[in-house]
Formats: C-alpha cells, sequence, structure tokens
C-alpha cells in the first residue's frame, strides 16, 4: 500500500522535455516568475506524475515509486488531485477540509485542511496570490535555470519541521506563468517531485470538483 502513505506525505511534506521559455526571462528570474504566478493565476488544471524517492539503506539501492493522475485548483487553497495509477485515489481540499478517498479499501479520511496542509510549500503555492506570503514562511532564492524552466529554492524559516527544502520550476507560458515542478524534500531524506504537463492557466474549473461527498458505504475516519 505505498502510494497511500505517499499522499499523506505529499501533504504534509509538501506539488525533462520542457520547452525553454521566453528570451524575455534571464537567469534568475524565477522570484519574478513565481510572484507572477501567484498573482495572474488564479485557476488551472494538468495532468502530473508524482515520483517519490526514498534515501538508500545500508546494502540497499534507492527506491522510488511513481504514480499519476490530474490536478484541478482554484485560488485561494481548493484543489482536487485523482491519481489514476497505480491505485485509485482523490485528494479534495474544500477550503475547510482535506479529504482523501481511497477506493480500493473504500475508505475517506478528513483531516482539518488547515492543519493537513499549514505551511507546506504546496498549501501556499495553491493558496498564496503574492510573494509575501511565502516569504512569511519560507526563506526564497533563485536558482540557475536549467530544463527550460525558471527555479526557485524554498527553505522554511522553521528549521524544525518536515521540510527541508523545496524547488519550484516555472516556465512563461503564451496564457500566463506555469508551475512545471515542484520538487519537495523532507527531513527524513525522502523526495517528491512532481512533474505537470498539459497545464492550462486560468482554466474554467467547475465548483462541484471541489466538493467531496463520502460514497455510500464508505468508512469515514476523520483525524
Amino acid at each position: 500500500m505505498v502510494l497511500r502513505r505517499d499522499v499523506l506525505g505529499l501533504t504534509a511534506a509538501l506539488l525533462s522535455g520542457f520547452a525553454a521559455a521566453p528570451r524575455a526571462w534571464a537567469q534568475g528570474d524565477g522570484q519574478a516568475l513565481l510572484g507572477q504566478f501567484l498573482q495572474q493565476v488564479r485557476s488551472g488544471r494538468a495532468q502530473f506524475t508524482q515520483v517519490v524517492s526514498s534515501p538508500p539503506r545500508a546494502g540497499q539501492p534507492p527506491r522510488s515509486r511513481s504514480s499519476s493522475g490530474t490536478l484541478e485548483f482554484q485560488r485561494p487553497g481548493r484543489f482536487r488531485f485523482v491519481y489514476r495509477k497505480p491505485f485509485e485515489q482523490t485528494l479534495v481540499a474544500d477550503g475547510q477540509t482535506l479529504w482523501l478517498h481511497d477506493v480500493d479499501l473504500n475508505q475517506v479520511t478528513a483531516r482539518p485542511q488547515a492543519q493537513a496542509l499549514g505551511s507546506t510549500p504546496l498549501g501556499l503555492l495553491l493558496s498564496a496570490t503574492e510573494l509575501a506570503g511565502l516569504r512569511a514562511a519560507f526563506e526564497l532564492q533563485a536558482e540557475p535555470a536549467r530544463d527550460g524552466l525558471h527555479w526557485v529554492r524554498a527553505t522554511p524559516k522553521n528549521r524544525e519541521g518536515q521540510v527541508q527544502h523545496a524547488l519550484a520550476g516555472l516556465r512563461a507560458g503564451d496564457k500566463g506563468p506555469e508551475l512545471a515542478v515542484l520538487e519537495v524534500l523532507d527531513s527524513l531524506g525522502q523526495r517528491s517531485v512532481l512533474t505537470f504537463s498539459a497545464f492550462e492557466v486560468n482554466a474554467a474549473v467547475r465548483a462541484e470538483a471541489f466538493q467531496f461527498q463520502v460514497p455510500a458505504g464508505a468508512d469515514l475516519i476523520r483525524s
């Protein structure tokens, strides 16, 4: 049941082959592009892959697990991750509660959204509307451009939390800034990399996407 822990780890810790960004964006402009993403992109839709890598153990090679699915979000603080492979799961944040539905287990876990996401990179990226909101919790530093993306490193000001640092890779798209990669390294050395494709900036996302109903017969666990 690997992915079940990975999904919760993504929210607690925290979402090659890219076209080059327009030349107007120089190396080191990652923070400016991130600021535009927060201000201009109010909603979106994308496909994603997630790779979670654990640190190697003595005498064993590093281990990694992959999953994929779709994301819809609406700022501030509403999103819907649908995992298709290898297990079917749905993660919904409605602004108050974070819902995790595991189809195979026929089980729903509900947690207060502020408690579950808090100051995680994923939570803030989908909630903040300007860089000041991120700077309240993270030290931001532009990284060299690579893979056709502009990068920002976010290091938590609270060094006792679950996140060591996060890297956000962005590109300047035709309709506005796009989030292409979100990489999070947690305090245990586990790395979670979310790669987004087919990103739709300011997509018309239906409100029902962020309304969750517990399926009939499913076990509900509140924590």
